[in-house]
């Protein structure tokens, strides 16, 4: 699904973008644009606090996804090549990283 994706790779993590507020979710609110997770220009313009120039730049690039979780958007820092899960619990991401999982074998 993001192997050809643009992402912003810093010392060996990518930058994973999700929204830890409640009321609505970034990735999981928009999951037929999954390049929004790595969008490498939400990122700066997260990082820069730019929010003026992220709702410009969103709404011209994707102008057919929900942007309630924007507001809210935070970086998460994934190990290059992890394996990670975006959760939602009413509105509210969280990353989740498959080997900090503690499986139970049946």
């Amino acid at each position: 699904m993001t192997k050809n994706m643009n992402k912003l790779v810093d010392n060996g993590k990518v930058a994973v973008l999700y929204s830890p507020g409640f009321g609505a979710g970034w990735s999981t609110w928009n999951q037929g644009v999954p390049e929004i997770i790595f969008d490498p220009a939400i990122v700066k313009f997260v990082e820069n606090e730019q929010l003026a120039e992220l709702h410009t730049y969103v709404t011209l690039k994707y102008p057919n996804i929900f942007l309630g979780g924007m507001k809210d958007l935070a970086i998460a820092w994934v190990p290059e090549g992890s394996l990670f899960k975006i959760n939602e619990y009413d509105g509210s991401e969280s990353i989740e990283l498959k080997e900090s999982n503690k499986w139970i074998i049946a």
